[in-house]
Formats: structure tokens, sequence, C-alpha cells
């Protein structure tokens, strides 16, 4: 039998309909994979912009409490403004002791009283200076075991708003028994409704928001954190500065 003649009629000349589907056809394994990856990002995407809403609303709601007492005070060094309200803090019988966690070993205990105008007495009695944390898990690892060496059950944490989330995180993590309570130091007035719009606070609010996802991230996965001291010995603390 001859064989029909291959015209564009009979389909002969037509490319394989696979073919012509192709790595780009509506059902391919590409465009299934593009599609959900795009998803995952948007989905992604939309999760740490609500994420950010919600670590902006929890830092613009913090309000020191009135009248609060704990055991102890802590203050995470960054700026003396927090060292002031700490010392009027523990002026005022708020505590029994302060901890100043984190010093530069180069500051010394008669600088910062100078500084803050401490009294000697004040300083002398029931402040001490802990110079090895280095970051926020130091200074977590650094408070626990002045917590633990005094046997106390209650401590103020002191630090910025737009920092203690992050500090409560590691504080809790490094020891789920303390109960910390959170007394921040608002440098920054973000109750205005345009604090995003000023380009130095909204860059820091996201560099924190991004460290507390982060460390987040960290604990879900089980990643190993690092001590954050500046040796692996036991913290130490000065206690009873000179005047």
């Amino acid at each position: 039998m001859t064989p029909a003649p291959t015209t564009p009629e009979n389909g002969a000349d037509r490319p394989p309909r696979r073919w012509l589907g192709g790595v780009f056809s509506r059902n391919s394994r590409l465009r299934w994979a593009a599609r959900r990856i795009i998803m995952a990002c948007v989905l992604g995407l939309a999760l740490l912009f609500g994420g950010f809403l919600w670590f902006a609303n929890a830092v613009t709601s913090l309000k020191a409490p009135d009248g609060v007492k704990a055991d102890a005070i802590v203050v995470l060094t960054g700026g003396y403004l927090r060292i002031e309200q700490a010392l009027g803090l523990l002026r005022d019988g708020a505590g029994q002791r302060l901890l100043i966690s984190g010093a530069h070993p180069s500051t010394s205990p008669t600088q910062i009283r100078k500084v803050t105008q401490a009294s000697p007495d004040l300083f002398a009695c029931c402040v001490d200076i802990g110079y090895d944390a280095i970051d926020t898990i130091g200074n977590a690892n650094e408070i626990t075991r002045w917590i633990h060496d005094h046997g106390y059950r209650s401590v103020l944490v002191v630090t910025n708003n737009y920092h203690m989330l992050r500090s409560l995180h590691e504080l809790r993590r490094a020891d789920p028994v303390t109960e910390f309570i959170p007394y921040p130091v608002v440098s920054s007035d973000l109750t205005r409704k345009a604090w995003f719009a000023e380009p130095d606070v909204l860059r820091t609010m996201l560099s924190e928001y991004g460290k507390v996802v982060l460390a987040t991230c960290r604990d879900w996965f089980g990643i190993e954190r690092g001590t954050g001291l500046r040796n692996e010995d036991p913290p130490k603390t000065a206690s009873k500065p000179a005047p």
C-alpha cells in the first residue's frame, strides 16, 4: 500500500504534541514548581510584614509599670540613660540590688557613678557591674549566673523599649524559672503615628525585628548559640566599687 503523502493537513509535519507543550506548558513540572515557589515567597513576605506590624505594636505599647517591685534589678548596658533609670529604681526601693550587665572592661565603676551622678553609698552597697557580656545572649548568661548566685526569684529588666522583646526572649530562654518584669526606657516616643517616616527610628526597628526573627528561628531549629561572653569562664561581677 502506498503511504499517504505528507501534507500539513494530515499533521505529518507537525512536531509531537509533547514538544509543543514543552517545559513551559500549563501542566509542566517547571511551571508547577515556579508557582509553588512564588506562592511560598509571597506567603513568607506576608508573614514577615505581619510579624513586623506585631513587633512594632508590641514595642510602642510597652510602658514602665508604676510602683513595681522585685527582688533585684538588672540593666543591659547600651547608654547611660538606661543606667540612670535603673539606679533611680534602686534608690526608690524597687529592688534590693542592681546588676549593670555588659559594661566595657575599660569603664570603671567610678566613671559610671560620676556620669550618672549616683550616690557613692548606694553604689558601694548595692551595685554590681558585669564585664563579660558582649551581646544580648551574653547579657542573659551573665544575668542568670548573678541571679542564681543571689537566689533571686523576680527581677526588673531595664533596657530600651525596642530592645526589650529580644532581651526577655534571651533571658527567659537562659532562665525559665525566674520572673522577669520589663521596665522599658523610652528614648524615642514611638507612640507617634509617623515614627515609621523617620529613617533612623525605622532602621532601628527593622534591625531589632530582624534580630528577633533570627533568634526565634535559631531556637525553632535548635541551632546552638554561643555564650556571648568574653571568655568561657563563669561571668565575673565587680561589687562595692571605690567611691
